[in-house]
């Protein structure tokens, strides 16, 4: 039976098969998959979204039903943290990651859960405040690799280093956008697991691929979480906020997935964006305490395009044309970097979350002291210097 519904999976032939099954056939090929003959350990892609879930859901199942002599693989299970996730997200995640935790130890599951953050100078605020980053656009979005790809990339790496090779399980899936259905096609060899395009000695496993939306949707709202509860707090903050969950990203060519046109939970600062919608759901479903949040996403929107809040150079010196002779300007200035943290300091305030930690102020401080010091001798350095761009 197994091996039939292996072959089911490869061909990616769900027709005429009923959820349930579809599930089955999903859970035998993960279940295959974990009793290879190697001791490559596997990584959860878990961004706390709907399609995460379901593969956690689907692997901690089969965890439960294996004999305890055959849960020799561990099983990581990673989420990303940019330290300015939507406050609820970020608070559902970190709940549901401890549920999960807990129910391992009891159960005896070989399962870590971990959450990554980005390094103290590539933090959002570090940059935007201390170094003058003008908030980042679709065409200037320096936050997704520092904030979630090095992060989450680092931890797979660590985990190569000691163990060769790593299977990354992903919720990706193929109905998911045409975007994604091309990349999907683009690495898939017809084999269960794709190289992954950026890290060596990682592979990637993508179970749910050929479920729809719906599938997906049905099948959290008829089963309860193995870990125990149910998946209703997940389906409300999703009615909450109108959207979609930004996915863990472990490579560039997944990047215009954060930051797209469509409503997904993602960082509150995101300027990407036109609007936010899943935080614009979140306030009109109550929670008016994130409406600053809104307030100050729009606030920084709009001191990107005022010219009297940037510099003429660059942070290297250089002044900015382009081709067509359009003039780019440079960081913003101290003097608006200044406004920017005074204005965040008194938005905490009021916060039932911190927006920005003691450390990454002192580290702004810092940046800012070191700038100061260094700018006379920079000045005459690149004076009268101009680097074109195409």
């Amino acid at each position: 039976m197994v091996a039939a519904f292996t072959e089911s999976l490869r061909t990616h032939d769900f027709s005429g098969l009923q959820l349930e099954e579809m599930i089955e056939i999903i859970k035998s090929e993960i279940r295959d998959e974990y009793l290879q003959d190697h001791s490559h350990p596997w990584v959860i892609g878990y961004s706390g979204g709907k399609d995460s879930t379901l593969v956690v859901h689907l692997v901690f199942e089969v965890l439960m039903d294996l004999p305890r002599s055959q849960r020799r693989r561990e099983v990581h299970i990673v989420s990303n943290d940019t330290l300015v996730e939507s406050p609820l997200v970020i608070g559902h995640i970190k709940e549901s990651l401890e549920r999960i935790s807990d129910a391992a130890v009891v159960l005896r599951l070989p399962v870590v859960t971990s959450i990554t953050t980005p390094n103290l100078d590539h933090t959002f605020w570090v940059n935007l405040i201390g170094r003058g980053y003008p908030s980042p656009n679709r065409t200037f979005r320096w936050c997704t690799d520092r904030m979630k790809i090095q992060p989450t990339s680092a931890y797979i790496k660590s985990k190569i280093e000691e163990s060769k090779n790593v299977i990354l399980l992903l919720g990706v899936r193929r109905s998911e956008s045409a975007t994604r259905a091309a990349s999907v096609r683009r690495y898939d060899n017809g084999e269960r697991l794709n190289r992954h395009n950026d890290l060596v000695g990682c592979e990637v496993f993508r179970p749910i691929v050929e479920l729809t939306t719906d599938d997906v949707w049905e099948y959290l709202a008829e089963h309860d979480a193995p870990w125990g509860g149910d998946h209703q707090k997940l389906i409300q903050l999703y009615r909450d906020a109108s959207g979609g969950e930004c996915p863990i990203v472990t490579q560039k060519s997944d990047a215009p997935s954060c930051g797209s046109t469509s409503s997904r939970f993602g960082c509150w600062t995101c300027t990407v964006v036109d609007k936010d919608r899943s935080l614009e759901g979140f306030v009109d479903a109550g929670f008016a305490e994130f409406g600053p949040l809104l307030d100050f996403r729009d606030y920084l929107v709009a001191i990107r395009s005022d010219p009297n809040k940037r510099s003429a150079r660059r942070r290297n010196g250089t002044i900015t044309i382009t081709d067509t002779g359009t003039f780019i300007p440079g960081p913003f200035t101290l003097e608006t970097r200044h406004e920017i943290l005074d204005r965040l300091i008194d938005l905490q305030r009021n916060q039932p979350v911190d927006l920005i930690s003691g450390e990454e102020i002192d580290r702004i401080r810092q940046i800012w002291s070191d700038e100061i010091t260094a700018s006379p001798k920079g000045e005459r350095a690149v004076i009268n210097t101009v680097k074109k761009v195409r």
